[in-house]
């Protein structure tokens, strides 16, 4: 490197922290307008206009569009459908929730507890979902208060910059201040994400887990998300047919591009051959071992997997791959045999793709020691799958496997981000607990964006004698 080239990278780097820092500014200065006389009712009409701003269908299927065009990844369609639920699923969760002023009263602890904002937030975003994730993310930073500022994957910059403008079109109806949401100026680097890190209050990662790291080490406060490998099982209680289905609608929506994509299913011995038939029906081709290595030495290219392969469709998954399958034109996910888990064997992590690792267990017992190593090797904290009639099974996993969802007789990749049909947040970042090394074990929602202080008053003395505290041990153990 010359010393006139260093010196033009230092001034580049200057340049993109200058830039940065006075998007930040920006900010502050919006979101201290925004917080000084707060009410709920503004807070609330701001995330609803970010709302509107993604669900209104003519401009959600044009950022959807753009979308997939810029980024490669997943279906138009698919996209649509995405924007539209999530959105919508978020606004029914923060409808009712209070995060402005005074939010909870305990009169017998003498405790008043008041919403804050945290401030300027910084959210970092994935080119797997461009549009629905940011939009989620700035939703529950308005409802709460603060200003964002967002930094997505250059892939996913034109699609978040479309939603952006959008936003702001909404907030001319209102009267409201186009800096609380912004961008880090175009093109995003690396450089201006980690000073995004550093000099926001509260940093949000969802994608690459090296962001997620930076993030953690940056100084700010984060929340991470860890990684999908979502594994499921099934097992011989379960409705066949139904659960077929349900894996083939999670697995093939939008391409697979969802981190809780069924990436393994595990098979009892005794259904194996009725799964395999009903997989057929829903559009599963089971592989032969001489088809798995094609899939292998096609998805991973140089131990990264191809962009060739991942997200879409199943034509060009075959065509890639050059294998054939029965009936291709009704073809719509595949079933790839695996014995192995760990290194050795690619197919036991994340595949991002229509390809799902098929492993057969003897009993339920077998199945659930499979599922353990797997999200050991990977995906640890994420989620698992079952397809049964036992809920007693679903508790088990739940008690005994290193992770913070049980997705029972659901399709895994609508249930785990919240579900009309089960009670978890609506979210597309799911936090993974210290197993995923994250400091959060639930999906991310509008609390996370929030601080509260608590007042605390004087009420009569609650001391407890010794004897009511260790009276059930000194009986066990004595004195």
């Amino acid at each position: 490197m010359t010393a006139q080239t260093a010196l033009h990278q230092t001034d580049t780097t200057s340049e993109e922290i200058r830039a940065v820092d006075e998007t930040v500014a920006r900010a502050r200065a919006a979101q201290a307008r925004f917080s000084a006389k707060p009410t709920q009712a503004r807070y609330d009409r701001a995330a609803l206009a970010v709302g509107w701003a993604i669900m209104e269908p003519a401009r959600n299927r044009e950022m959807a569009e753009l979308a997939v065009a810029t980024t490669g990844l997943g279906n138009v369609e698919d996209k649509v459908a995405k924007n539209h639920r999530k959105t919508l699923g978020l606004l029914r969760d923060i409808r009712e929730a209070k995060s402005c002023g005074i939010v909870r009263e305990v009169p017998e602890l003498g405790l008043t507890e008041i919403a804050r904002p945290v401030g300027v937030v910084g959210a970092v975003t994935p080119s797997t979902n461009p549009v629905a994730t940011p939009a989620n993310n700035i939703i529950n930073a308005l409802k709460c208060g603060n200003a964002i500022i967002l930094s997505p994957s250059p892939a996913g910059a034109q699609a978040c910059e479309r939603l952006i403008g959008y936003i702001h079109a909404e907030f001319a109806k209102i009267g409201e201040d186009p800096d609380l949401v912004q961008m880090v100026p175009a093109p995003p680097s690396k450089v201006k994400t980690q000073r995004l890190m550093e000099t926001v209050d509260l940093i949000i990662v969802t994608g690459s887990q090296d962001n997620v790291r930076r993030a953690y080490t940056s100084g700010t406060p984060a929340i991470g998300v860890g990684t999908g490998n979502a594994t499921v099982i099934v097992d011989e209680t379960a409705d066949i047919e139904e659960a077929a289905k349900r894996i083939a609608a999670s697995k093939t929506f939008d391409y697979a591009t969802s981190c809780s994509s069924e990436n393994a299913v595990i098979v009892l011995d005794a259904v194996r051959d009725a799964f395999l038939k009903a997989a057929y029906a829903a559009g599963g081709r089971l592989l032969d071992a001489a088809q798995t290595q094609k899939v292998k030495e096609a998805l991973w290219q140089n131990g990264k997997l191809s962009r060739e392969m991942i997200a879409k469709d199943a034509a060009t998954v075959m065509r890639v791959a050059g294998i054939e399958v029965p009936e291709p034109e009704t073809a719509r996910f595949f079933l790839a045999p695996a014995d192995a888990i760990g290194p050795e064997e690619p197919l036991s992590g994340e595949k991002l793709s229509l390809i799902t690792a098929l492993y057969t267990a003897r009993d339920f017992a077998d199945a659930k020691d499979k599922a353990w190593r797997i999200l050991l090797h990977q995906g640890a904290g994420h989620s698992v799958g079952l397809h049964s009639t036992r809920d007693d099974r679903a508790v088990e996993l739940g008690q005994d496997l290193p992770t913070t969802r049980v997705i029972l007789n659901q399709p895994h990749c609508f249930a785990t981000g919240g579900s009309f049909e089960n009670g978890l947040h609506f979210s597309l970042s799911m936090g993974c607990g210290t197993w995923g090394g994250n400091s959060i074990d639930d999906n991310l929602h509008y609390r996370h964006f929030l601080n509260i202080t608590k007042v605390a008053r004087p009420i009569p003395p609650r001391a407890p004698t010794v004897d009511e505290i260790f009276a059930d041990y000194w009986a066990e153990a004595g004195k």
